[in-house]
């Protein structure tokens, strides 16, 4: 006796269909899986036998031989459990073969037959439709993950009991559909509690970060502690437009991979992910022995937040340069390559000495130079040439501190939006949508200086010293505050304002701002 049914392997946010395929024979009792399982698949045979037995099935007394095709690829999971599961009712004639058809299967099982959710049904139902399934059995608390890319054919099941009514229509277990939904990542940070207007005083820096978000560019904070800096990133969030959907599904997608997906549906907001210095390298970057997203990844649409900096790893904070250029991370092993989407905000907040005392008037600072040095050497020349905004920060006044509020998120986010509106309609058709994202073959097409402005530009670049990436992030931030402006023509004011935002950090030091 003989049955088939489908499953999916899922590497990096992308799989395969696999094919599980029971075999029925007289032997001495027990269950084989063969096709390259890992451990966890191993273990399902026992789960699989007590759920079976659990949930009012008759366990065959054959040799049961399961195999996972294709045998090439490793399997890894515990989301084999439920089809193992069914496909050997369905050899056994417990189940109809037929009701298996075009029908794609995932789930875990525990040992009372309860069918536990799995991560990475998005992905699962994407891959399916291309290959043309139609129907999808799946734990009903992933229904809703199932149905943002599945309208029809999606069928839920809480325990392997119910399996054979559930196949054939005779059970239906309903869950609402939701695909407007706003992020509840585990860092994220709701709207209305974290405001611009908390924001008191700070003028240049609430400029900086409305361009930031308009144009889509990366910040740099820097200052003593207590100045804000930590304030500032948790709200640039909040700017931000809402993700269109490819970016929604996108997203979504990733935190399904990761295990992290939200019961309710699509996320439809920017993400804020803020991991700690002592985070690893396939925390922050992703891998691991069965690679996994990691927060440059989880960030992507959104924010990515390295507070106190320098004291992340020196290798870590260098390899944010590759994905801050490709929008992506690749993850290469022996036995083959995953890749993540990590098209992310970057936003570095810094001390300006160890001891954090560095330009504050009351106190004093006890670091030598050299120590100073080092500390700011650790963020590397090669990563801050890559961040377009660099703005020095010292804490509020006391008369700023108990003065009247300033301009909400909401206001703030009108303007921007309609920034990025512009932007999409100029680069349409181009593969980028933002002004920190214009390739610099294309720089002189979109960013037209007149004579006065082509002086000043320079004259001050000259006088700074900066690189040609570092020439092209002041262009473009230029062309971001003439949007702004709605100016189509970049001004003799907007490119002196760009230049001011670039200013710090090529090379000086804290103590030499002035």
């Amino acid at each position: 006796m003989f049955s088939i049914v489908h499953s999916f392997a899922l590497f990096g946010i992308e799989g395969r269909i696999v094919a599980v395929e029971a075999d029925l024979r007289w032997a001495v009792p027990g269950i084989d899986i063969v096709g390259l399982p890992d451990g966890a698949v191993k273990e399902a045979r026992e789960r699989a036998r007590v759920a079976i037995r659990n949930s009012g099935f008759d366990f065959p007394m054959e040799r049961i031989l399961v195999n996972l095709a294709p045998a090439d690829i490793r399997k890894e999971g515990a989301s084999y459990d439920l089809p193992i599961a069914a496909a050997i009712l369905a050899a056994s004639e417990q189940i109809s073969q037929e009701s298996l058809k075009n029908l794609l299967i995932l789930g875990e099982l525990n040992l009372s037959g309860e069918v536990k959710p799995v991560k990475g049904v998005l992905s699962a139902i994407g891959t399916a439709l291309e290959a043309g399934f139609t129907r999808f059995l799946v734990p009903s608390a992933n229904m809703a993950e199932a149905r943002i890319l599945a309208s029809q054919g999606v069928m839920g099941l809480n325990h392997l009991g119910q399996i054979k009514d559930v196949l054939e229509g005779n059970l239906v277990i309903s869950g609402e559909r939701r695909d407007e939904f706003v992020n509840l990542s585990p860092l994220f940070l709701a709207e209305e509690e974290v405001d611009m207007a908390d924001i008191k005083g700070h003028h240049r820096l609430k400029r900086a970060m409305e361009v930031a978000a308009a144009g889509g560019h990366h910040l740099f904070l820097f200052g003593p502690p207590g100045s804000g800096k930590t304030m500032a990133a948790r709200r640039l969030p909040g700017l931000l437009p809402d993700l269109a959907r490819e970016e929604a599904l996108m997203v979504t997608r990733i935190y399904s991979a990761a295990g992290l997906f939200h019961p309710q549906g699509l996320l439809r907001r920017p993400g804020f992910r803020a991991p700690h210095h002592t985070a690893s390298s396939e925390g922050v970057i992703g891998g691991g022995k069965n690679p996994r997203p990691g927060e440059v990844s989880l960030a992507h649409g959104g924010v990515l937040f390295l507070d106190e900096a320098p004291e992340f790893k020196k290798s870590l904070l260098q390899t944010l340069r590759e994905p801050i250029e490709q929008q992506r991370v690749t993850i290469s092993r022996a036995n083959g390559s995953v890749w993540f989407p990590a098209s992310f905000q970057l936003v570095l907040a810094a001390n300006p000495c160890p001891c954090g005392n560095l330009g504050r008037k009351e106190s004093t600072c006890h670091c030598a130079a050299r120590e100073i040095y080092r500390y700011w050497q650790r963020l590397g020349g090669a990563l801050l040439d890559r961040i377009d905004i660099r703005v020095p920060l010292s804490p509020t006044s006391p008369e700023e501190l108990i003065g009247e509020k300033g301009e909400s998120t909401e206001i703030i986010r009108q303007r921007v939006n309609r920034v990025v509106d512009i932007q999409a309609r100029r680069y349409e058709g181009l593969g980028f949508k933002r002004n920190a994202r214009l390739p610099p073959g294309m720089v002189d097409r979109f960013c037209i200086l007149d004579k006065e402005s082509r002086s000043v530009f320079t004259e001050a670049i000259k006088k700074m010293g900066l690189s040609s990436r570092a020439c092209h992030s002041v262009l473009k931030l230029a062309r971001t505050i003439a949007d702004l402006d709605n100016s189509q023509m970049i001004l003799k004011y907007h490119l002196l304002e760009a230049v001011q935002h670039r200013r710090y950090g090529d090379g000086d030091y804290y103590w030499s701002f002035g």
